[in-house]
């Protein structure tokens, strides 16, 4: 039996409920939409004033500074906000400095949106610095479209509207199946079953009660039915004893899936909460690393000026000076500011490294020379502590190696200066060996040494072994953090033991590779056939502690060594600085053919009228001391004569150009004006973007312009697009030099115009090497 749709109970009770529900709907639909209108229109206000409060700041330095570059970019950024159609800066008389707008968004909408909030609005707000508080500097006027916000709200609009009319068809939907399966179809089922039972067997029908009905209507009529069927009771009992059961297992099935339902929901809850603190810290990290960068460009380009022209001087300086005994204080002063440049660098590489964009070189270096140079460099500061500075470095290690030479240097300088701070008596001993692909490099001081905590926080950033060597000996705690991150991008391994009182060792395995060509320490060091026919004489203590690098390396030269004893040929090697133990042999009176006395601490003044070799021992000053005290016609090492050579070459084949110099820096002038000068050139300065532009409209037949980026009156950047508007001089080659060493420098170089890019401090090699490289044609 069937009962047509619309006569049922059920779609009369749906019919007259969604009626109702969506009446309800509608005004409560329409009350949301109205709230939702005025808190667009507040949302908008205060955005807007948070997006000036947010510009306030920079554009009043701006306004201050009467720095129009700037103000065009903060105008710029402000229009990247999607409803600014216009942005200016304002002078006090009215005048526009800067101003950037771009064209409203046209919609079939926009009328509608036009209508609620009005097609445009203007914000202004005045300029003032907090230096001179009751001084106007102008305004800043920000021009508004109100059609994004507009659309946002239309668009929130038709979202509540259309989920309202579906929420009412759902509604239908679902009250329409719950009163088919309530009402209708039990009904139905009762019916058809009555329609089943046949009169002359009644105890073969049954009549199920309807689930959830019996205690109304319907469980009443079909319990009136069902006592008419006498005849099946049995049948009746056990169809309740199953239904019973049925029950039981639904209900501990429904609270199974509730148990279940709770803990997903619970630990959505968790990672929803998870999330949210995750994009936090993003975003403070975010925050925190751009202004870290700002930072750390301002300061490097403030320190790396005045450091440009420290280095320069001692550059200059060395070049002039002849003497052994000067040559070597002015190359231990110039390396010690290179080391101060690296320190410099240091700071701005944890930035890089974190970020991951520290970019790692691979190109031949020495790591003998490297490693010789740091240890020199600061054994003059474990001197001055009493400190031996030992070197070890294998006189069989291949001369160059393929890797990134800044970045060991500045692994080896950290662990150096480390293992000093924390040493006070005794010595700091470096070692390098090389291994099947790579080299291995081991540092041990007899410090302080470090507990088993503190070995486990030691390379974390900000972090030392505790807090009382944190304020005996001050320190950051990035030194190791840096040496660890440096490592493991070099795709090497540091590894560190340490017992407190009994000293630190540190190992540093780095996988690098082996140039070839130039591997053979015999080719790259010629010793004389004399000193091996007259051999090496030996007067130091046992306990001295570089007489094990003298010792291998002599044995690496086949240069035959014995004790002396007083009555001996040869050259006599002997400690010979007042702070050494006094010589068992008086070297005054020593037969042999000379005398070389080694001076510890580097503190020896006097001479005593024999060739001095201060600690650590380097190789190729030791050969040359060793030649100079057995009377050998030497001058210099086989290695440094063509190194001279090179670069006399090299300089021969430049040939003289004109050179603009725009720097505004007067000890920079000096140094690049010198170095240039020396390199066969002839100079001319310009203080600022302004001057050069003045010497360039009177005298075009310069071959090359050096361009400072930061200057007073007119900058680099604005001055080099200025020339290119020349087309006399659209071809004239423009050499950016800057001390700025972030990330995106040579980029904003090279847009504004400039052919290529070279960094503060000047270098020698490196002017000669870039202007050759921009040199004109010789028939040009």
């Amino acid at each position: 039996m069937s009962t047509p749709f619309k006569k049922r109970l059920s779609y009369r009770l749906t019919r007259d409920t969604v009626l109702i529900a969506m009446l309800l709907g509608l005004v409560l639909n329409i009350v949301q939409v109205t709230l939702d209108y005025f808190n667009a229109r507040e949302s908008m206000e205060q955005e807007i004033n948070a997006l000036i409060d947010i510009s306030h700041s920079p554009a009043s330095q701006i306004a201050y500074n009467i720095d129009i570059r700037l103000a065009e970019e903060l105008l710029d950024g402000l229009l990247r906000h999607p409803a600014t159609i216009d942005a200016r800066i304002i002078d006090t008389n009215g005048q526009t400095m800067a101003a950037a707008s771009q064209s409203s968004p046209e919609s079939s909408y926009r009328w509608i949106s036009d209508l609620l909030f009005g097609a445009n609005r203007t914000f202004q707000e005045e300029l003032k610095v907090a230096q001179l508080s009751d001084l106007s500097l102008g305004y800043l006027t920000i021009t508004i479209d109100t059609y994004h916000y507009g659309l946002l709200f239309l668009q929130r609009a038709g979202y509540t509207l259309v989920s309202g009319l579906l929420k009412s068809l759902v509604l239908t939907l679902a009250l329409l199946g719950i009163f088919y399966f309530i009402l209708t179809r039990p009904m139905l089922n009762v019916i058809n079953a009555l329609g089943r039972v046949r009169p002359d067997s009644p105890e073969k029908a049954r009549l199920p009660v309807p689930h959830n009905h019996q205690e109304d209507e319907i469980g009443l009529m079909v319990g009136i039915i069902n006592r008419h069927l006498e005849t099946i009771d049995l049948t009746l009992a056990q169809l309740r004893d199953a239904e019973a059961s049925m029950k039981n297992y639904s209900s501990k099935l429904e609270n199974e899936v509730e148990d279940r339902t709770r803990e997903i929901s619970e630990k959505n809850q968790a990672l929803q909460r998870g999330n949210k603190a995750l994009v936090k810290a993003k975003e403070d990290a975010v925050r925190r690393a751009r202004a870290r960068a700002n930072f750390l460009a301002s300061m490097s380009h403030e320190i790396r000026t005045p450091l440009n022209g420290v280095l320069g001087m001692l550059s200059l300086s060395l070049e002039n000076e002849t003497q052994p005994e000067q040559r070597n204080r002015l190359e231990i002063a110039l390396n010690a500011g290179q080391s101060l440049l690296g320190l410099l660098n240091d700071i701005l590489d944890i930035s890089k490294v974190e970020a991951g964009k520290l970019s790692l070189e691979a190109i031949p270096f020495s790591v003998r020379d490297l490693a010789e140079e740091c240890a020199t460099l600061h054994a003059q500061q474990a001197g001055r502590k009493g400190i031996d500075v030992v070197a070890e470095i294998d006189p069989h290690l291949p001369d160059t190696y393929v890797g990134d030479p800044t970045r060991t240097r500045q692994i080896l300088n950290n662990l150096l200066s480390n293992a000093i701070k924390f040493t006070e008596k005794g010595s700091v001993r470096l070692s390098v060996t090389s291994f099947t692909g790579g080299i291995r490099i081991d540092i041990v001081d007899t410090g302080i040494g470090m507990s088993r905590q503190g070995l486990n926080k030691i390379f974390s950033p900000f972090s030392q072994a505790d807090a009382d060597t944190t304020r005996l000996y001050g320190g950051t705690g990035l030194g190791l953090t840096l040496c660890r991150q440096l490592v493991e991008r070099m795709h090497g391994q540091i590894l560190v033991e340490s017992e407190e009182n009994e000293g630190t060792h540190f190992t540093v395995n780095l996988p690098l590779a082996s140039d070839e060509p130039s591997n053979a320490s015999s080719e790259s060091m010629t010793v004389p056939e004399a000193l091996k026919e007259t051999g090496i004489q030996l007067a130091l203590p046992e306990d001295y502690p570089h007489k094990a690098a003298i010792l291998a390396q002599l044995e690496a030269w086949n240069i035959p060594v014995s004790t002396a004893s007083g009555g001996e040929k040869g050259v006599l090697i002997a400690t010979g600085s007042a702070q050494d133990d006094k010589p068992e042999i008086e070297v005054s009176t020593w037969p042999g053919i000379g005398v070389l006395l080694l001076d510890r601490f580097g503190k020896d003044k006097t001479g005593n009228g024999f060739p001095h070799l201060s600690m650590p021992l380097r190789r190729e000053p030791f050969l040359f001391a060793l030649c100079k005290a057995a009377g050998l016609d030497v001058d210099h090492p086989e290695p440094r004569k063509q190194e001279t050579t090179d670069q006399s070459q090299e300089k021969q084949a430049t040939r003289s150009m004109r050179v603009l110099l725009v720097e505004d820096n007067h000890v920079n002038q000096l140094v690049a004006g010198s170095m240039l000068k020396k390199l066969g050139h002839e100079v001319v300065v310009a203080d600022h973007g302004q001057q050069a532009l003045d010497i360039l409209g009177t005298d075009n037949q310069f071959d090359v312009v050096l361009m400072d980026c930061q200057m007073p009156v007119l900058d680099g950047f604005e001055t080099t697009e200025i020339i290119r508007q020349n087309p006399n001089l659209k071809h004239l080659p423009i050499i950016a030099v800057t001390a700025n060493v972030m990330q995106g420098d040579k980029d904003d170089c090279l847009e504004s115009g400039m052919d290529d890019y070279i960094t503060k401090p000047y270098n020698r090699s490196d002017l000669r090497s870039i202007i050759n490289r921009w040199a004109p044609a010789e028939n040009s």
